[in-house]
């Protein structure tokens, strides 16, 4: 990529005069100018082992009980907040992920909206919700939570959504924002969840809430139904004077390829397998040192944010994640470019004083692909009066391995046809691998370590009541 100042000025044009014609605000612009100049500027992202020192010990949520009655006295000045930009593009869909039916019939939207709602009927007040949707998001969302509206906003000023930005996807070969003429709509980009302290300001929706008191925020992602609000974390984030905390949770070997926490010259940071030297990769991924990872639960104090924004000029200086794609991803033979995003946890290293929580496995589930899907829509979890997403107490074997055969199960619309009549019963299945075409009827158990395998080119059914076990 050519460095030199008169191309970076005609970058910045270029790049400013598309974000403007899409109608982003001028802090939107200037920040993704800010990234940018980071990617002509040769920007290392790697972490190396020789950076960082591993966090070897955090204080539970679950001994955080005494903070609970600090907790439920700040009701009136928290909010609820929920990224829910994504379109569940990997598992075939075309409209918000959150909008997929995951448990009883309910979509993860229909069950947040209800948690908000049991909250309400619990503790005689609302504690409002609001969305951080994207341009693809933001109409089929709020259709469908119209239904739920009455419940989820304490205070009709507060906005039931904000919008995320857009940004240009930038030419590997000219630096300049990309050009297709076959779909324009694919020379853009979500900028990464990091842009929601960007979109919090531009929105109004940050100034919004600071005018009406609340002064705390709790933040997930829309797609993991353990994120529930926790008045014993709250009340310990209170009252430790953190301007941020991240909930993070023990590492597994599922887990070794994700991002960790870890201790920094300065506090503590978010490092991505991204960021990590080739050669240290073992040591990246040895779960016995590297011992926590991060949830995406966050907790912020939205006065420390305001100001630190403001000492700024509204742009927090987090590290850039440079994705190498094509322009359209699903022709690898189109024009390569750069994706400029930054990750919402990676804040941690931009507060001083920001802290950490350890909290169990049950407030991260998320699904990301069809194997949780139907680990949840199975009796494995039940959905409680409150709306929470637990595992069943009948449960006694831990937590399932699933791993469907993506020929045939990847997508919704393939998954839902071989489990048109739900999820087999897997209460005492200890894990499950199916590969090969099989449908599945009414009724069925499955139960210990199950591999179920069709050579055959045609599909196979299993008959409404079966019960098959495995070693």
């Amino acid at each position: 990529m050519n460095k030199d100042n008169s191309s970076l000025n005609e970058a910045s044009r270029q790049i400013t005069e598309r974000m403007q014609a899409v109608r982003m605000p001028q802090l939107a612009i200037d920040t993704f100018l800010h990234h940018y100049a980071k990617l002509r500027a040769g920007a290392r992202m790697e972490i190396p082992e020789s950076d960082i020192r591993p966090v070897t010990d955090l204080p539970s949520s679950l001994d955080l009980g005494q903070h609970e009655p600090a907790g439920r006295s700040l009701m009136g000045k928290t909010v609820i907040i929920k990224l829910n930009g994504g379109l569940g593009t990997s598992m075939g869909l075309d409209k918000a992920k959150s909008l997929l039916p995951v448990k009883n019939g309910m979509s993860f939207l229909d069950i947040i909206a209800c948690q908000v709602s049991a909250l309400r009927r619990k503790l005689g007040f609302s504690i409002p919700l609001v969305l951080m949707n994207s341009f693809s998001t933001e109409e089929d969302s709020l259709a469908a939570l119209h239904k739920h509206k009455e419940f989820i906003s304490g205070s009709p000023d507060i906005p039931l959504s904000f919008l995320q930005h857009q940004v240009p996807k930038i030419s590997k070969a000219t630096g300049l924002p990309v050009t297709f003429p076959a779909d324009p709509e694919m020379e853009w980009c979500p900028p990464g969840h990091g842009d929601i302290y960007t979109a919090l300001v531009t929105s109004g929706v940050l100034e919004n809430l600071l005018s009406r008191g609340i002064e705390y925020a709790f933040v997930s992602n829309a797609d993991n139904l353990g994120a529930t609000l926790d008045f014993s974390i709250l009340g310990y984030f209170a009252s430790g004077g953190s301007p941020f905390m991240m909930e993070v949770t023990e590492r597994t070997a599922a887990d070794r390829k994700g991002g960790h926490l870890a201790q920094g010259r300065s506090g503590l940071l978010l490092r991505e397998i991204a960021q990590c030297p080739a050669a240290e990769l073992d040591a990246f991924q040895n779960i016995a040192v590297h011992r926590y990872f991060n949830t995406n639960n966050l907790w912020i104090n939205l006065r420390r944010l305001d100001a630190a924004l403001r000492a700024s000029q509204g742009i927090l200086d987090l590290p850039l994640i440079i994705n190498q794609k094509t322009v359209d991803p699903c022709d690898k033979n189109s024009e390569a470019v750069y994706q400029l995003e930054t990750a919402m946890g990676s804040a941690i290293s931009a507060f001083e004083g920001a802290a950490a929580v350890c909290v169990p496995r049950t407030r991260f589930a998320p699904v990301k692909t069809t194997n949780d899907l139907l680990a949840l829509w199975s009796d494995i979890y039940d959905l409680t009066q409150e709306y929470h997403v637990v595992v069943s107490p009948r449960r006694t074997l831990g937590t399932i391995d699933i791993s469907l055969d993506p020929s045939h199960y990847k997508l919704m619309k393939d998954f839902d046809e071989r489990f048109r009549c739900g999820a087999p019963s897997l209460i005492d299945c200890e894990s499950l691998t199916i590969t090969g075409d099989i449908y599945f009827e009414d009724h069925i158990r499955l139960q210990g370590r199950l591999l179920l395998k069709n050579r055959g080119r045609k599909g196979v059914c299993i008959p409404a009541g079966t019960t098959i076990c495995g070693r």
